[in-house]
């Protein structure tokens, strides 16, 4: 690797047509478009920018830590977005190319860009193409690991998301899947009433399932899960954490591997 960093301007962008699934349409990504601002989702431009440096940079060093997952090879990345964690994961030695699919081009051309430049990534190793994870336009056995954040919450299918990950992944490959919604033991009423607002036909709409549904998902799309508890604070509030995950909140890391040697 270069002493400097590469810039986004080396990442490549691959235009692709008829990409959508059976289990989508057009107007998804117009959804998938408003949802995926930065305003949307973090208020401010500025929150967004904090977060991207100061928050979700946490979670690659801590699945590789303490989780054990050894990212290399070649990664795909679905429902990227921004594609904040294809930057962070192409600053890594032992990967060798990331892809970034989202069902948004426009998410692809404008926003990770932005946030490659700002997170400093290795942009040479990085390819953006829209994509739609129900049925990914990739060979069989072809990735050492798939990787999303926030995504299945938005499938309209879950079990054939994982399906499609399973397929495009080498024996041996792992998928691996973050910020996941994920009901706590404790359902609050506001909680249980905002979901019923967000949820509806239609897709991208975020699901709220328990932990149970993701290990039943898993089970179905026949990819061995590991889950794993998220907890990326530190001194105090990291023991406090420790304590209501799964309580009053519940943040996990989702690894399934497909059988096989590589």
């Amino acid at each position: 690797m270069n002493a400097n960093p590469l810039h986004t301007t080396d990442s490549k962008y691959v235009d692709k047509k008829g990409y959508l699934s059976r289990y989508s349409h057009e107007r998804m990504v117009a959804l998938r478009e408003a949802r995926g601002e930065p305003v949307h989702e973090f208020g401010t431009e500025e929150e967004w920018a904090r977060c991207l440096r100061d928050d979700l940079t946490r979670f690659v060093p801590f699945l590789m830590k303490k989780c054990g997952v050894e990212f290399c090879g070649r990664v795909l990345e679905i429902g990227a977005g921004g594609a904040w964690l294809s930057a962070e994961l192409s600053k890594l030695p032992k990967v060798v190319e990331v892809v970034a699919t989202d069902f948004s081009p426009k998410l692809l051309q404008e926003q990770a860009p932005r946030v490659f430049k700002l997170l400093k990534a290795h942009g040479g190793k990085i390819t953006r193409t829209p994509g739609d994870f129900h049925k990914l336009d990739f060979p069989s056995n072809y990735f050492d690991f798939v990787v999303g954040s926030a995504v299945l919450q938005h499938a309209a299918n879950v079990v054939q998301v994982l399906r499609e990950a399973k397929r495009v992944l080498k024996p041996g490959g792992k998928f691996v899947a973050i910020r996941e919604p994920v009901w706590p033991l404790v359902k609050l009423k506001s909680q249980a009433k905002k979901a019923a607002g967000k949820s509806g036909p239609g897709g991208l709409h975020p699901h709220h399932y328990s932990l149970r549904h993701y290990k039943e998902f898993f089970k179905q799309a026949a990819l061995p899960l590991e889950v794993k508890r998220v907890n990326l604070s530190k001194g105090f509030k990291y023991f406090l954490d420790n304590m209501v995950n799964g309580l009053t909140h519940a943040r996990y890391a989702f690894i399934g591997s497909k059988r096989g040697k590589s």
